[in-house]
């Protein structure tokens, strides 16, 4: 029998669990969907029971494809900031509010006059919002868990624990690797916060009903699991100081494992643990969304075979879809800068595109300068990362190997976290 280590991802439109075998080969997977959250306003919510009737339908659909007794681990990972409060026994007692429910304005107010700027509790959308939130409703509640920390609850049966990355926007300081001091004065008891172990640490065992009616090994262990975004990272492959990964859609993502923690709060740069390494990443307005403003998906499609990567336009832009910018230049009136403007529309594209990889390269630069190895790779994902001429672009401005992911599925980063993860 084949040993099989599963990944668990809840994402923002439904469940999707993938197995692997102990060489990291993708040996089977399943997606079930999830509707969409109640919104009314800045407040974003669902019915934690969705989660767990999805996964448990993944699980049983996966089990079509691979043995699942031969499941050795289990990890989950969930989208970052996602809240709940549950009772002595687990049971929810509230809604999950979700990684963009940003309601709770006041509380974060609360937090920015006590936090340090590097915490990653700032923002009425951040998990420690959100429990101040929760808590003012007044409930039976014991413990606040994520998202993901509720479903590796429920497969163990065994509640209250979480991990390094899901706990960052909860307030925990993944540099003295524990919870700090000012929580006390925001009024928070230390019980009600998870216990917090490193990514990829097993914790439990399958509860054996559990095991049961799913078809799992009853022997199969529970981990700590991770947020998706570092799931996503783990899935392609990015493993070494100086590996990084861009993320090319409606804004431009980028993050680099680096050998200590980088923060920089005025430019929203801030660091995940990843084993013995750190995650350091930024996020730029500049992306997608600045190409869309100038042109349909369908007209970049067209104009794409007549881009002429090795001979670049000289045009010095910074495309941007409205002012405004954060990361690579904190500077919230920034304009776009997207002149001279060819008579040529596929030059103009191109220039579109340079000036998106030059905004690249300059946050990889920021990130070195704050404390990042130099650029040893660059692993490409989202949409843009399908265009290869825009990859040759990259790689001549960056001045690194540029590439493609094979992987991008965070279920599969997760299964990877399983296998990866720490004996015990």
């Amino acid at each position: 029998m084949t040993e099989l280590f599963v990944g668990i991802d809840l994402g923002t439109s439904g469940v999707r669990a993938c197995a692997v075998d102990p060489s990291g080969t993708l040996r089977g997977a399943a997606a079930v969907p999830l509707p969409a959250p109640r919104q009314d306003g800045a407040a974003i919510e669902q019915d934690p029971e969705l989660w767990w009737q999805a996964t448990t339908a993944a699980l049983v659909e996966l089990g079509t494809r691979v043995d699942l007794q031969g499941v050795t681990r289990i990890a989950v990972d969930g989208t970052s900031g996602t809240l709940l409060l549950i009772d002595a026994d687990g049971r929810p007692c509230s809604p999950g509010l979700m990684y963009n429910d940003a309601r709770a304005v006041g509380e974060a107010r609360r937090i920015a006059a006590v936090a340090p700027p590097e915490s990653g509790a700032h923002g009425a959308s951040s998990a420690l919002a959100k429990l101040l939130h929760l808590l003012t409703a007044g409930s039976a509640a014991r413990r606040a868990v994520h998202q993901a920390d509720w479903i590796a609850g429920r497969l163990a049966g065994r509640h209250g624990i979480s991990d390094e990355n899901n706990a960052l926007k909860l307030g925990y300081d993944p540099v003295q690797r524990r919870w700090p001091d000012w929580l006390a004065q925001l009024g928070i008891a230390p019980e009600l916060l998870p216990s917090i172990l490193a990514p990829g640490t097993p914790f439990a065992d399958i509860d054996p009903s559990t095991a049961r009616a799913l078809g799992l090994s009853s022997s199969a262990r529970v981990v700590a699991g991770t947020t998706d975004g570092v799931a996503a990272f783990i899935a392609t492959g990015a493993d070494m100081p100086g590996d990084a990964v861009t993320s090319l859609g409606t804004t431009l993502v980028v993050k680099l494992i680096a050998t200590q923690p980088i923060f920089a709060a005025a430019q929203g740069v801030y660091s995940h643990r990843l084993g013995d390494k750190w995650l350091a990443g930024g996020a730029s307005n500049s992306g997608g969304a600045a190409l869309l403003s100038h042109f349909s998906a369908a007209d970049m499609d067209l104009m794409t075979p007549l881009l002429r990567p090795d001979d670049p336009t000289g045009l010095d832009y910074y495309p941007l879809p409205k002012p405004g910018e954060r990361f690579p230049i904190a500077d919230p009136a920034l304009a776009p800068r997207i002149t001279p403007r060819p008579v040529e529309d596929h030059r103009f594209f191109q220039a579109l595109l340079e000036g998106i990889g030059r905004v690249e390269a300059l946050a990889y630069q920021r990130l070195q300068a704050l404390g990042a190895p130099a650029l040893r790779r660059v692993i490409s994902i989202g949409g843009g990362a399908k265009n290869a001429a825009w990859t040759r672009i990259r790689e001549r401005i960056i001045g690194a190997p540029v590439s493609v992911a094979a992987q991008t599925e965070a279920s599969y980063g997760t299964a990877l976290l399983a296998l990866q993860g720490p004996p015990q």
